[in-house]
């Protein structure tokens, strides 16, 4: 590994953007050292520099950043992240120059083209010498010049890249904004240029153009000129509760094991529906509320819909995604402008969704959910302490062995070979920080059955259910075969 370390590219870490009480913005843990910080800009460093972001020809993704990232800011030791980068670079594909450079006029040119990947790595770290992350993002991701241009014969669809390959282009961008890493924001456009856009049929040409007249069609109500009721407000779990009931999407077969194509089939027959019920959820008002309904909407499909009546939890692999993506929409939405704000919002739901019924949309049974003691204090196995007679409340007490669930688990997800785990359990770690005060009740005004019984330890059970399933390695567990599930949910979808 390199001990050249870029500064510039990977100076480090802070924390960009200002505080919003309604946005996610997630802060490092106590264990961040010295040490640990120039392991993680070595990591970093030598990555940009000896990795292609696919790291074979089927274009799986190079999760080496989003890794060293999410174990340095839970505050791992420095040998740890060394460790889980050796384990991870053994399979990486070398990085490679790109057939030609790519220009301010040539960068919709090769879209699409991973052999440009370099190229537009190249390019995209030239703006940054310029252009702050917010004006890059809207030029190249967020403008209707950058989706949808009258006369091209293959449109440049960005916030469809963006979007795509199960969501990782946004994932990594996203760490980039987080931490204030100008390497690792070019390194997510690269991917975003160099992905294909298999979301067209969700993410239309006409969100564009409303968003966009979005501020000028709501300036009559923002000054009071109108005598208009004020429009009800239709929650994502509502939306998720008519695409639960519409039996036309309970239809969806199981994919051929052979075959990588269940998304694209959800996009030919589903696509149209899913626009109409996206397009029925309520963007006005407080947008930063709705970044919360996806988060909250996310970690229910993951979690509710992996418990399963009989057997083990199904830590679906394609869900779980939908989980580690939702964090970094507060970072990114924060940047934006208003009606790139509703393009996000609306391009990721409808993606969202998609994924879902591609896997077999998995009933919610919330109230099985919610009233299984076993998932409200999850406790690692093995041998335990021997507490004192001092201590509260009680020696006996299993609160006296695990005073705070989170930390065992935080600590078995450090050493864990899986490179996805960390990033799962930092997300619901901080929505349970963010909102774990949430009441039973809350959201018992929307359509989803039950709704009213979800509460903030929807987050807890799901990382508790989440690592039992994945192994409890720092206690002895073996690691879960193939790391996650991949069975979907075929035999028991809501038909």
């Amino acid at each position: 590994m390199t001990s050249d370390i870029d500064t510039n590219l990977f100076p480090v870490p802070s924390r960009h953007g200002l505080s919003n009480k309604n946005l996610v913005l997630p802060r490092s843990k106590p264990g961040v050292s010295p040490a640990s910080t120039s392991a993680l800009q070595a990591i970093l460093t030598d990555n940009h520099k000896r990795w292609h972001i696919f790291f074979n020809f089927q274009r799986f993704h190079n999760h080496t950043a989003h890794t060293a990232l999410t174990l340095w800011c839970l505050g791992a030791d420095a040998s740890v992240l060394k460790g889980s980068y050796k384990d991870h670079s053994k399979y990486q594909r070398p990085a490679f120059p790109s057939p030609s450079n790519i220009t301010s006029q040539t960068w919709k040119d090769h879209l699409g083209d991973e052999d440009y990947y370099h190229a537009y790595l190249e390019f995209f770290k030239a703006e940054l010498k310029e252009k702050s992350f917010d004006v890059i993002l809207e030029e190249y991701v967020f403008a209707p010049s950058a989706n949808f241009v009258t006369g091209l014969q293959k449109q440049p669809e960005m916030l469809n890249r963006f979007l795509e390959g199960l969501l990782h282009p946004i994932i990594h961008t996203g760490f980039g904004v987080e931490f204030t890493l100008p390497g690792t924001f070019a390194e997510g456009l690269a991917e975003t240029a160099v992905h294909g856009g298999d979301s067209s049929r969700v993410i239309p040409s006409s969100w564009f153009i409303s968003s966009s007249a979005g501020l000028v069609s709501r300036f009559p109500d923002a000054v009071g000129l109108t005598d208009k009721e004020p429009k009800q407000d239709i929650h994502a779990f509502s939306i998720l509760a008519r695409i639960l009931a519409d039996p036309s999407l309970g239809t969806f077969k199981e994919p051929d094991p052979s075959q990588q194509r269940f998304y694209l089939d959800v996009m030919e027959n589903y696509g149209d529906t899913i626009v109409k019920y996206v397009n029925q959820w309520t963007l006005d008002g407080e947008l930063d509320k709705k970044v919360q309904e996806l988060q909250w909407t996310n970690v229910l499909l993951y979690a509710v819909g992996g418990s399963e009546a009989n057997g083990p939890f199904n830590a679906d692999f394609f869900l779980m995604h939908l989980v580690t993506s939702s964090l970094f929409l507060s970072g990114i939405f924060a940047e934006l402008k208003r009606p790139s704000q509703v393009e996000l919002l609306r391009g990721y739901f409808a993606v969202c969704l998609s994924w879902y019924i591609g896997r077999g949309r998995p009933t919610l049974d919330i109230a099985r959910f919610f009233n299984n003691p076993d998932t409200s204090h999850p406790s690692a196995p093995g041998p335990q302490p021997t507490p004192h007679e001092g201590v509260n409340p009680s020696p006996s007490s299993p609160a006296a062995i695990t005073p705070n669930p989170w930390f065992p688990i935080m600590q078995s997800t450090l050493v864990h070979p899986d490179d996805h785990l960390p990033k799962l359990q930092r997300a619901l770690s901080e929505y349970s920080t963010h909102f774990g005060l949430t009441p039973a009740g809350t959201f018992k005004d929307t359509e989803l059955k039950d709704a009213g019984l979800v509460d903030g330890t929807l987050f807890l059970r799901a990382a508790g259910l989440s690592i039992s399933r994945l192994g409890w390695v720092r206690e002895g567990q073996p690691p879960l075969e193939g790391s996650w599930d991949r069975r979907g949910f075929f035999t028991s979808a809501n038909l």
